[in-house]
């Protein structure tokens, strides 16, 4: 990615960035988007596929991340590239460190910071914070699939 591009009071349907359909969205909102760093939001839902006892489980919380990392690269294939969506998968998750579950009805803000873009790898630190409280942080790689 050349050139530094920000995501300043543009709406954006998120549904057109990520190739997840409902109900296993995971991301409702793109707060900001650079060349190194990506914001998204999410209210965790009260019949959502990760919910369980009124809190979304850690492994919402990884989708959650991986789906941060699939805004950012549709958001940059779309509206920088002008190109389709690009497929990823999850090609490993590293100190995935949690310090609570979030609760139903709750936002969290997820920062993903890319680390290193290497032959169709990509490397981020995240974040995800619910009211200002970080409640999550883990490293992440995503694969992309060569069309």
């Amino acid at each position: 990615m050349d050139n530094n591009h920000k995501l300043i009071g543009r709406t954006v349907d998120v549904s057109e960035l990520l190739p997840q359909q409902p109900p296993f969205v995971m991301v409702d909102s793109l707060l900001s988007f650079d060349n190194d760093t990506t914001v998204c939001g999410y209210c965790v839902p009260e019949d959502g596929v990760f919910t369980d006892n009124g809190q979304l489980c850690a492994a919402g919380l990884v989708e959650n991340v991986a789906q941060t990392c699939a805004a950012r690269l549709g958001f940059y294939n779309k509206y920088v590239l002008n190109r389709p969506v690009q497929l990823g998968f999850i090609g490993a998750i590293r100190n995935f460190c949690v310090a609570r579950l979030p609760r139903v009805g709750q936002q969290l803000v997820t920062t993903i910071h890319v680390e290193e873009n290497v032959m169709g790898m990509t490397l981020a630190s995240a974040k995800v914070e619910c009211e200002g409280e970080t409640v999550a942080t883990t490293e992440i790689k995503i694969a992309l699939i060569e069309e």
